[in-house]
């Protein structure tokens, strides 16, 4: 059993347990072999009576028939029906021929039950919910449904002495995943991943008063807000419920990701069913003929720019995954953990038709030494050429994970992230305006942790923080004398500007400077400028003036692209000012207006000379 016992003792909750206590848990641990499509826990079905870590093949996560992830070697699952006793709430299926090693419920208890166990369950669990949420921003019918539609019962109500049994067996009774806790004239929430990750993982006992684990306040939303929206607040909360209540504060119900998931599918899910049922790369590229369908129905459905963007990142994801698979079916399982990171605009979530891919690639250490790297330079070659068959064309500074520049060890990733602010040179600053928007798409390694807390550390030298200001400046808006728009002879074809480079690459620089240098670590634009009006590091007007010029370039960007489409062009970011209407071409000026001086606010902050 030694070789399950070294092979544990590299992922999480085993890493860290005493060595005879990690040979224990091997020595009960049974394995099992998984034909692929064989379901191994069914949602609502029988309770899990062990832990399962994946030794060699992956596992699919399946909610209500929706595919959430993959689980890859060194992930585990079944623990939060373990812990609880309850019926899972996912479907895990094998992806493809799978080994598993199924430890004991009692040893897996002991195991979840320490300090790493307990982070390892919270991590997880939000993890999982979260990528259950993200699928929400693909469903259409949410730009027309209203969350009072959702509303089927009221919610339950206790006290908040009530014990915490009580208040699970009213959840339980109504049939519901949260109860609403009144307390001092304000509500308070327990869900049932409260009940897991607090009671169960936490140890607080059950004739505890529910108070002890309510959150509050709660997050409310008014009933005649669309549902699409409530998906936003759910994701950008980090919320898996919300109160829907009335203008006098009376509440009407509780609005769940659950509830959002169960809604009707429509032609995004139906895209990811296509690509992950997909037997070979000509399929996929088959499949992706499809999107611009898919973007043009989402256009005409009036779904917001940045919920578009959304939808766009997570199909990039969806056609990345698939690809992974097939370059693991050609070249054999990974000899290490790994993560497949998404960066730059699918970092963001802000991907569109006329953007590239961005991409790197992270893995474990070898155990023996060995060099691992030649094995992730074919998958990464194979993916990156896979995903610019499909149409995601490859970044022109070769920002691709099949470089060597995009593709190092955990180690070396940590040290690169730290090099640029020991050396904030140019090509330092030019890497980290890439690496540091980045976002984990695939793969079990546990990297995105260690390399925030690299990137909250930023704000801690100021002569990177200065340099950085002044990359900020470097894309500047296409504006000439007296704010008149300027554009560039493109041939015969007449006067262009470009709206990525003029207009979304500046925003998005100037919202990473202002997060990196207060310590945000948030990737989409958006959310940034949010937080550094919040965090006092930004002043109210300029925050809401970038704000709103990032809405309109990113209308005008898509209204540009749906209309090439429909042309039989290609998607471009170069657009004829003369071509766009009066109040579009206004409304353009006074964004790039506000881009400059934003810039120029920002320069005032930068002493001259620094290169």
């Amino acid at each position: 059993m030694t070789g399950i016992a070294d092979f544990l003792q590299r992922f999480q909750p085993f890493e860290g347990l005493e060595r005879s206590k990690l040979e224990e848990v091997a020595q009960s641990a049974e394995v099992r072999r998984y034909r692929a499509g064989e379901n191994v826990l069914v949602e609502d079905g029988r309770p899990a009576s062990h832990l399962y870590v994946i030794a060699e093949g992956s596992m699919e996560l399946v909610h209500e028939g929706e595919l959430i992830d993959i689980l890859e070697p060194g992930e585990s699952f079944g623990h939060p029906s373990l812990l609880t006793g309850m019926a899972p709430s996912f479907t895990v299926r094998a992806h493809e021929d799978a080994v598993c090693y199924l430890i004991p419920g009692e040893q897996a208890l002991r195991v979840l039950g320490g300090p790493a166990g307990a982070g390892f369950v919270a991590t997880t669990l939000r993890e999982r919910l979260t990528r259950t949420g993200h699928t929400v921003h693909a469903l259409p019918p949410l730009s027309t449904l209203r969350v009072a539609d959702l509303i089927d019962r009221p919610p339950p109500f206790c006290d908040p002495d009530t014990p915490i049994r009580e208040a699970a067996r009213e959840i339980t009774t109504s049939g519901g995943t949260a109860i609403l806790v009144r307390e001092d004239g304000r509500i308070g929430i327990v869900t049932d991943a409260d009940l897991r990750s607090k009671v169960v993982a936490g140890g607080v006992p059950l004739d505890a008063p529910v108070s002890t684990v309510m959150s509050a306040p709660v997050h409310t939303v008014p009933p005649d807000q669309l549902a699409v929206d409530a998906a936003v607040d759910m994701l950008d909360g980090g919320l898996d419920h919300l109160v829907v209540a009335d203008a006098r504060g009376h509440v009407l119900g509780l609005v769940s990701a659950a509830d959002l998931m169960s809604l009707e599918t429509s032609s995004p899910f139906a895209l990811r069913h296509v690509v992950h049922g997909a037997s070979d790369e000509g399929q996929l590229v088959e499949a992706s003929a499809r999107l611009r369908r898919l973007f043009l129905a989402l256009l005409d459905a009036g779904v917001s720019p940045v919920t578009i963007g959304r939808v766009l990142s997570l199909q990039v994801d969806t056609f990345t995954a698939r690809l992974v698979d097939f370059a693991i079916w050609r070249h054999g399982p990974a000899p290490v953990a790994w993560a497949w990171l998404a960066l730059g605009s699918a970092a963001r979530r802000e991907f569109t038709l006329g953007s590239d891919q961005d991409n790197a690639l992270a893995y474990a250490e070898s155990p023996d030494g060995a060099s691992v790297d030649e094995y992730f330079e074919r998958l990464a070659r194979d993916v990156n050429a896979g995903l610019a068959r499909c149409g995601f064309g490859p970044d022109s500074n070769d920002v691709l994970a099949s470089s060597r520049l995009w593709r190092m060890s955990e180690t070396e990733w940590l040290r690169a992230f730290r090099e640029v602010f020991e050396l904030p040179d140019r090509s330092h600053l030019i890497r980290a305006t890439v690496a540091f928007d980045f976002r984990h798409a695939s793969g079990g390694l546990e990297i995105v942790g260690p390399l925030v807390a690299v990137l909250r550390d930023a704000r801690r030298h100021p002569d990177f923080v200065r340099r950085l200001a002044r990359t900020a400046t470097d894309f500047k808006p296409p504006l000439g004398f007296r704010g008149a728009l300027v554009v560039e002879r493109q041939g015969k074809a007449g006067g262009r500007l470009d709206l990525k480079r003029g207009g979304a690459i500046p925003i998005a620089n100037l919202a990473r400077f202002y997060a990196l240098a207060n310590g945000i670590t948030i990737s989409a634009t958006l959310d940034r400028l949010v937080a550094a009006e919040q965090s006092g590091a930004l002043e109210a007007e300029p925050a809401a003036a970038l704000r709103e010029a990032f809405a309109i370039v990113a209308r005008v960007r898509l209204q540009h692209h749906a209309a090439r489409i429909e042309a039989g062009e290609e998607p471009d970011n170069l657009i004829d000012p003369d071509e766009l209407a009066p109040l579009a071409r206004h409304e353009l000026r006074e964004a790039f207006r506000a881009v400059a001086q934003a810039q120029k606010r920002l320069g005032l902050y930068v002493p001259q000379g620094i290169g």
